[in-house]
Order: structure tokens, then sequence, then C-alpha cells
């Protein structure tokens, strides 16, 4: 078995601890040089590997390891948790898969689990397979810590802060804690704010769980998802169920990921800078309510956010006054995409009741912003806004 643990091939910058968040992205996972050799070796295709004797050494067979996800494992590592020794990374095809691995790995029938109930809409199918199996699950909103009240003799609290897609914010050390001491792990989805928002091992968590597939790798081209966590016999629990499930990534996928992730901090401060820049744009525009963006000094969220996050992420949400009115907006925009989906270079918006499954009126609009001029985004959504009024 292969150790994604092991740091990339870099140092300290000159005169530097550490170095800084940009540094890191570009050289996080790769190898130790070796002369004639590429600095990001190419894709591993493999379905097994040469094994004379008996079955030992890092790599057997395509299902259990791979020397691409490995570099890309430790690469995710670095950036979810710099400096840490133990921290394990275990790389998904999905951030579903990612997501289950934890919540099947770790919960047994009888146990508790506390859910949020403004997350992420593939979670209500979650909570109908977790309770299929015996599971109780209770939910609570992300918003004023109110899974607090719902920890008594759970197994597992599941974090998603920012919420997806209402843009709540938790406080997760005061959350971490408290689940602790009633003796329950502690999952955080950190998709929306990445590594390089919030790192939510050193906030307290057990798992810090994502896709990948959103601003990780940022180009809307892969499916991806990962599990970074420090308990070894967690973490080996979810290795099995990754093994038993075959949820395996793709070499290719894995490599396109890594790679992706060396514009990850320019990526991030653009397309975070300009999300402000629209926020503020709509606030002052009076068809536009329920406005909410973590990086707005007004913000419900503001407050804690700023606590624990170093970025507030790409997505803004507002609401139109009908679906109709959003349907129009959505369609008179020419520099951004209707499309789900949320964290790449292109910007894209939607109406999200489309999908059922999210408690958000039907003129709601989830937007995510990409690495377009600033001026030129906000001068289109403007525009869309007064096209669509009619």
């Amino acid at each position: 078995m292969s150790d994604s643990r092991t740091t990339g091939g870099y140092g300290a910058s000159a005169g530097r601890a550490s170095p800084g968040e940009g540094t890191r992205a570009v050289r996080a996972g790769l190898p130790e040089p070796v002369k004639h050799e590429p600095t990001l070796p190419g894709p591993v295709f493999a379905a097994h590997f040469h094994l004379p004797g008996d079955p030992t050494g890092p790599y057997t067979y395509g299902r259990d390891e791979n020397p691409t996800w490995t570099l890309l494992e430790r690469a995710i590592g670095e950036l979810e948790a710099p400096g840490q020794d133990g921290v394990e990374t275990l790389v998904f095809p999905s951030g579903m898969a990612a997501i289950s691995s934890v919540l099947f790995s770790q919960l047994r029938a009888g146990d508790v689990a506390v859910l949020p109930n403004d997350g992420y809409q593939a979670l209500p199918l979650v909570r109908a397979q977790l309770e299929a199996y015996g599971i109780e699950v209770r939910t609570a909103p992300t918003g004023g810590d109110a899974q607090l009240d719902l920890l008594d003799g759970a197994r597992l609290l599941w974090i998603e802060t920012p919420s997806n897609p209402g843009l709540d914010v938790c406080d997760v050390r005061r959350l971490a804690e408290a689940a602790h001491t009633r003796g329950a792990l502690v999952a955080v989805d950190n998709t929306l704010a990445t590594p390089l928002g919030q790192r939510p091992l050193e906030l307290g968590a057990d798992f810090t769980v994502a896709s990948g597939t959103k601003q990780l790798t940022g180009h809307g081209d892969i499916l991806l998802g990962y599990v970074a966590g420090h308990d070894a016999e967690a973490m080996a629990a979810v290795r099995r169920w990754r093994k038993i499930a075959g949820a395996i990534t793709g070499p290719m996928e894995a490599w396109l990921a890594h790679r992706s992730i060396a514009t990850l901090q320019l990526r991030v401060d653009r397309q975070n800078a300009t999300a402000l820049t629209l926020a503020q744009a709509l606030r002052e525009r009076p068809e536009v309510t329920g406005l909410r963006y973590p990086g707005l000094p007004d913000d419900p969220s503001h407050k804690i956010a700023s606590q624990q996050m170093r970025r507030y992420g790409c997505v803004v949400s507002f609401t139109l006054a009908s679906r109709a009115r959003a349907d129009r907006f959505l369609d008179a925009l020419r520099l951004v995409d209707d499309a789900t989906s949320f964290g790449g270079v292109r910007s894209t918006a939607e109406r999200r009741g489309r999908w059922g499954g999210d408690a958000v009126p039907e003129g709601f609009v989830r937007f995510s912003v990409g690495a377009e001029d600033p001026a030129d985004l906000v001068a289109d959504v403007l525009r869309a806004l007064d096209e669509s009024a009619g």
C-alpha cells in the first residue's frame, strides 16, 4: 500500500518558514526531481503490475493503488493539511463517491447521523439510503450552529459550510468540539471553500471531504472526489470501502486533476475577488433579493466566515421575483453558461429550483463566478437584469 501522506518534493521558500499557497499549489505532490524524467509523470494506465513472489509493496492491482493517484493524493493532502503529520488522503471518481465512502464506512445499523437539511441536493437521497440500513438520521439547518442540538447519541456529524446553495456558514470548531465531547466523528464537506478557503482538519474535523469536480480542478471537465483524515483506523475503513465498492479514479482524470491544481491559487484569488465585486453590484439592484455572499460585510455569515475562512468562495446566490424572471435573466446572459455545478473558469448560473430537492424560491439563482474580466462579467449581469425586466 502506498503512503499518500508523504510530502512532496519541495522545501521551505528562501527566508520563509513554509511555502506560500501559490508555491504550495504549483509544487504539491510532485516527486523528487530525477534527471531526464518529467516534473509531473504522465498517467499510469495499468490494471496490474509485475508482482513476482509474495504480494508486497505499494502497487499490486489497479483497484487498490495507482502511482498517478498517489501523487494526486499527496498534492491534495499538502493543501488540506500543510505541515500536519499522519494525514492520509484518498481520491474517488466523484464527490458523491467520497461522501458515500465516509458515511457508509463509519456508520452501522442503530447509529445516529446528524446531517444538514440545507446542504447538497443529493443528501436527501443519502438520508433515505442510510435509513434503509437502519441508521437514524437527524437534520438541522447549517446557520446558527443548529446541529448542536441534535448531537446527543450521535456517531457522526456531517457539516457543509458554506452550505450549497444557500451559503450559510457554521462554526466548525465549536461543532467539532461539541461532537467529540459526545463521542461523535466529524466530517466537513469542503467543496465550496476549497483547501485555500478553509482547512477543516485544522478546525477540529476528523474528515475533510470534497468534490474535486468543482473549483479544485476548475475546468468543468473532470469528475473527482476526495477524503482526507488523520485517524488511521477511520481512514483504513474508508480505504476498505473504496476497495469493496470499486469506487476508483481513472488515471487520466487523476493526472488532469493534479495538473489543474497548479493554477488553483491563481483561479481562486481571481474568482473570489470577482465574486465580491459582483455581489457588491447586485446589492445595488432593487429587483435582487436574498443576496448571499459570505464576503459581504453585512452578510449574516460574514462574522463566523471571517474567523475560519481565508477566502469566501466563488459562488453568489440571490433571488429574482419569479421563475419566469429568473429564466429570462439566465437566457439574456452572454458570458455565463446556464449549467449546473460551480467553480469553473467559465462562469455558470442556474435557477436552482429546477432540480427539486432544494428548499429555495422558484426565482433563486446560484451564480458561480469564473475567471472572466470582472468588468465584463459584471456588465453582462447588469445588462441581463435590465433586459429581463419586461
